[in-house]
C-alpha cells in the first residue's frame, strides 16, 4: 500500500480475475460459504495438524467453486500467494529471524543473558511477569515480540517448570494486542494508510491515535495476563492440563521437536552479555530508523552479529554459515502453515465469506449496536479466514460510511474494527502471530492456540460487552 511499509503480518490481497460476480457468490454460496472455515476448525481440534487442516478446507472450497478444475483451481491459487511480494517478505523476515535466533544461541549469547536474567528472577511469577514486561517494551513489532522475547526467555521459564505453552500465551498476549495500542508500531502505520485511503476527517494517524482509548479487546487481554502470571486467574482447560504436565518435569507438550532455536547449555564459555545485546539493540532501533521495517531491522541485526562473531572469534566461517542456514530451516514448518494459510484465504474470497457475513449482519448496525456488532463480527472473520489486515481493507470502506450514516461514534468503530483485527492474530490457530510465538516457544501451534483460546475468548466476550455499553452510552 502506498505510503505504508511492508507489513508483517499480511498484504491487502486482491482476489484472483473472475467473471463471476459478487451477486453470483452470494446467490450460489450464501451460508455454505463458511463451510470450508468449519471443516478446518473440526479437523484442526480433531487432528491437531494444522497444515493438513488448512489445506484440506482449502481443497473443500474448490470443490465448491468447481470441482472439475481443483487441479488449476490449486496451482493458480499457490501462484498466487507465492508470488505476492508480502508473503515473500514474510518469508524473509522468518527465515533471517531464524538465522538470526540460531547464531545467537549457537556463540552462547541467548545463554549469557539467561544468566543474567537467572540472578534476578527467583520464581515462576517473577519469570512470568518479566516476560510480559518485555513484551510491553518491545512494541514494533509482533514478530520482534513473537520470535525475540520467547527465544529468550524459555529456558528461564524452564528453570520453573512452566508449560511452554503458557510461556507463548504470555508472548503471543503481548504482540498484536500490545501493537495496536501505540501509534509507532507496524499495525498503527498500516491502519493509519488504510484510513487515509478511505478518506476519513482529518489525518489517518490523527484518528488512529484517538480510537486507541477504545480499542478494549487490546486493552482487555493485556490486562488479563498479569492476572494468570499472578495465579489470580487460575490454568483453565487445556492450559490447566499443559501446567499439570510441566509440573512434572515435561514443560514441552507431545510432538514439539527440539530446533535451532533452543538452547542447550553444553557448558561452553559465555561471552559477554554485549554479544546479545547489541544485535537485539540493533534489530529494535534500525527497524524503527527504516520506518518500521523489521526486514531492514533483521539484515542489520544478522551483519552486526557476523562481526561479532568473527571479530572474536566466537564461530569458524563455515560453522557461522551452517548455523544460519539451520536456523532459517527451522521456520519452514511454520511458514508452510502461513502460506497454506494464505491459500484459505484466496479461497474463502472465492466464495465471497466476507460479503456474505457482513451484507448478513448488516441490518442490525444501528448507531448504539454498531461497535460491538463490527467487533464480533469482524474478530469471528478474522479468525476463521486467517486475515487481519487484507479484511480490513475490504471492510472498512462498507462500516465506516456506514458507521457515519448513523451517526455513530467514529473512534468507537473505529477501535472496534482494530480490536477485531487484534483478535484475530491473538486467538486464530494458524494466524502467523500464534504459530511463531509457538515456533519461539518450542511447542506445537495447535497446543499454543487451544491452551490461549479460553483467555483470549473471556477477552473478547468483556471487550464485547464494554462496546455495548459504550455504544449506548
Amino acid at each position: 500500500m502506498e505510503g505504508v511499509t511492508a507489513p508483517s503480518n499480511e498484504t491487502v490481497y486482491r482476489a484472483p480475475e473472475t467473471t463471476i460476480t459478487k451477486e453470483y457468490y452470494m446467490d450460489t454460496y450464501g451460508l455454505w460459504s463458511l463451510f470450508p472455515t468449519l471443516i478446518v476448525l473440526i479437523m484442526a481440534i480433531v487432528t491437531r495438524r494444522t497444515i493438513e487442516s488448512l489445506m484440506t478446507g482449502a481443497l473443500v472450497g474448490m470443490l465448491m467453486i468447481d470441482p472439475t478444475s481443483v487441479v488449476t483451481q490449486a496451482s493458480d491459487t499457490l501462484l498466487t500467494v507465492l508470488g505476492n511480494d508480502t508473503v515473500t517478505w514474510i518469508i524473509l523476515v522468518c527465515g533471517l529471524f531464524g538465522s538470526l535466533i540460531a547464531l545467537l544461541v549457537r556463540t552462547g549469547g541467548v545463554l549469557a543473558f539467561g544468566d543474567v536474567m537467572t540472578r534476578r528472577i527467583h520464581g515462576r511469577r517473577q519469570g512470568l511477569l518479566t516476560t510480559w514486561v518485555l513484551g510491553l517494551a518491545i512494541f514494533v513489532d509482533d514478530y520482534l515480540n513473537a520470535l525475540a522475547i520467547s527465544a529468550s526467555m524459555k529456558k528461564i521459564t524452564d528453570r520453573f517448570k512452566v508449560s511452554r505453552e503458557m510461556l507463548a500465551y504470555i508472548v503471543d498476549s503481548t504482540a498484536a494486542p500490545i501493537c495496536i495500542l501505540v501509534p509507532f508500531s507496524t499495525w498503527a502505520v498500516f491502519f493509519a494508510g488504510l484510513l487515509e485511503e478511505n478518506d476519513v476527517t482529518g489525518s489517518g494517524m490523527g484518528l488512529y491515535i484517538e480510537s486507541i482509548p477504545y480499542m478494549f479487546y487490546a486493552w482487555i487481554a493485556a490486562a488479563v495476563v498479569p492476572l494468570v502470571a499472578m495465579g489470580w486467574i487460575p490454568a483453565i482447560g487445556p492450559m490447566k492440563k499443559a501446567e499439570l504436565r510441566a509440573s512434572g518435569g515435561q514443560v514441552m507438550p507431545d510432538g514439539a521437536e527440539e530446533n535451532a532455536l533452543e538452547v542447550e547449555d553444553e557448558g561452553q564459555r559465555r561471552p559477554h552479555l554485549l554479544n546479545f545485546l547489541l544485535p537485539i539493540a540493533s534489530l529494535i532501533f534500525f527497524t524503527w530508523y527504516f520506518d518500521i521495517d523489521i526486514l531492514r531491522g533483521v539484515i542489520v541485526a544478522l551483519a552486526v552479529t557476523l562481526v561479532l562473531i568473527f571479530s572474536q572469534r566466537l564461530m569458524s566461517f563455515h560453522t557461522t554459515f551452517d548455523t544460519a542456514l539451520e536456523g532459517f530451516k527451522s521456520m519452514l514448518m511454520p511458514l508452510g502453515t502461513l502460506v497454506a494459510g494464505f491459500t484459505l484465504k484466496e479461497v474463502n474470497d472465492g466464495l465471497g465469506l466476507t460479503e456474505y457475513v457482513i451484507q448478513t449482519l448488516q441490518p442490525l448496525m444501528t448507531a448504539q449496536l454498531l461497535p460491538a456488532v463490527s467487533f464480533v463480527t469482524m474478530a469471528f472473520l478474522a479468525f476463521a479466514t486467517g486475515s487481519f489486515w487484507g479484511l480490513f481493507a475490504v471492510a472498512m470502506p462498507i462500516v465506516l460510511p456506514l458507521a457515519s450514516s448513523v451517526n455513530a461514534e467514529m473512534p468507537l468503530v473505529i477501535g472496534a474494527l482494530i480490536s477485531a483485527s487484534a483478535f484475530g492474530s491473538h486467538a486464530c490457530f494458524y494466524g502467523d502471530s500464534t504459530v511463531l510465538s509457538a515456533q519461539g516457544s518450542g511447542c506445537t501451534p495447535m497446543a499454543h492456540a487451544l491452551t490461549q483460546l479460553p483467555y483470549a475468548l473471556i477477552a473478547a466476550f468483556l471487550a464485547t460487552l464494554v462496546f455495548l455499553a459504550a455504544g449506548y452510552l
